[in-house]
């Protein structure tokens, strides 16, 4: 018993350093990103910084405004969202409701198959796919859109909305089954009046957590939305700050205001992500309250 007792100490000490470490790791990006920015806001200020409409950090008098691509990001991301979720919440009812155990075991495994393919490669198909219909069906010069970087990060992010409320919906399920089928309730009843409104928080879940790795993408964006400084339409080009970053790091001088700005971009990036969790965590307690 005794023994018993100091594994599990041991093992909570473990779980507790590592939380810390997490923690401390976490606060360390925050603070080196930062530091790094800080350089930028001594000769601009964050506010022009981050309304400014105009990128050229190589002109004689560098213009750096991230606007365009603060609004880029937001819109392909949100795109993203509207699409896939109600096809992950509806396609997760299916597999929860419908489908048997063995089928269910198989398509769980494509399923996180595709969530473990590389986005480079999806950035292929979004070109030879998307990109190419655009192309054709809209008559344009490049399909190379904001509507197809939505289109191409639904698909991306499409199977962690479906793993994130399946599981959650599968438990609703089992747990109402029987006593449903006994008070002859329809299927179909069940699910609009007892399943959905019990799973609300896994979709909350799913629809914060897929936005912010939608917002977080860079290559498979980089690859279909043309990468265009300017202020984002459906149908015409955008650029990403994920997207901003990853193409002009590494022809930025160390030290250089160019520099800077990229960093000043991802910091105004996390807080963006910061923000929209901190919302999540307000809504998930005023949801269960």
């Amino acid at each position: 018993m005794l023994l018993k007792d100091l594994r599990e100490k041991i093992f909570c000490v473990i779980l507790k350093l590592l939380a810390i470490f997490s923690i401390f790791l976490l606060g360390f990006i925050i603070i080196f990103i930062l530091k790094e920015s800080l350089g930028l806001f001594k000769t601009i200020s964050p506010i022009k910084f981050i309304l400014g409409r105009s990128w050229n950090p190589i002109a004689s008098q560098p213009r750096l405004g991230i606007l365009p691509m603060i609004l880029g990001t937001i819109y392909v991301s949100f795109i993203a969202i509207c699409i896939a979720l109600p096809i992950g919440v509806g396609f997760s009812l299916f597999m929860s409701t419908y489908l048997n155990r063995k089928w269910k075991r198989i398509i769980k495994s494509v399923i996180d198959i595709l969530a473990g393919i590389p986005s480079v490669v999806y950035g292929f198909m979004g070109l030879l796919v998307i990109v190419k219909f655009f192309e054709i069906r809209f008559s344009l010069s490049s399909g190379e859109t904001v509507l197809a970087g939505g289109i191409l990060l639904s698909i991306m992010i499409l199977p962690y909305i479906v793993s994130t409320c399946d599981e959650s919906m599968e438990k609703v399920y089992e747990k109402y089954r029987l006593s449903s089928s006994a008070l002859g309730v329809s299927n179909s009843y069940m699910v609009r009046e007892i399943l959905l409104p019990s799973s609300r928080m896994s979709i909350l879940a799913s629809a914060i957590l897929s936005l912010s790795r939608a917002m977080g993408e860079t290559m498979a964006v980089m690859m279909v939305v043309g990468n265009s400084p300017i202020m984002p339409k459906l149908l015409g080009k955008c650029e990403t700050i994920p997207s901003l970053i990853a193409m002009e790091m590494g022809t930025a001088g160390v030290g250089s205001e160019h520099y800077y700005a990229l960093f000043g971009s991802g910091f105004v990036l996390m807080i963006m992500l910061i923000i929209i969790n901190l919302v999540f965590y307000f809504l998930k307690k005023k949801v269960e309250s």
